[in-house]
């Protein structure tokens, strides 16, 4: 389909470095918070998704904190 007859027109892509040494490198090479929240590689939703597991980690053991008071 031609980009003149879509309704709407795409965005440029953004810059997206590739990562060739694997998941843990790629994310230590780049910075954990900076591939999880900017997603500068293809490892950012696995770091999203470690990310999503350490504050569920914290709320849960402050919660625990709480009910023992």
């Amino acid at each position: 389909m031609p980009e003149s007859r879509e309704r709407i027109p795409r965005r440029p892509l953004p810059y997206f470095e590739e990562s060739e040494e694997g998941m843990k490198e790629g994310i230590a090479e780049a910075g954990f918070l900076n591939v999880a929240l900017n997603d500068v590689n293809q490892y950012g939703p696995h770091a999203m998704v470690m990310l999503l597991g350490i504050f569920a980690s914290l709320t849960g053991l402050i919660l625990l904190l709480l009910m023992l008071l």
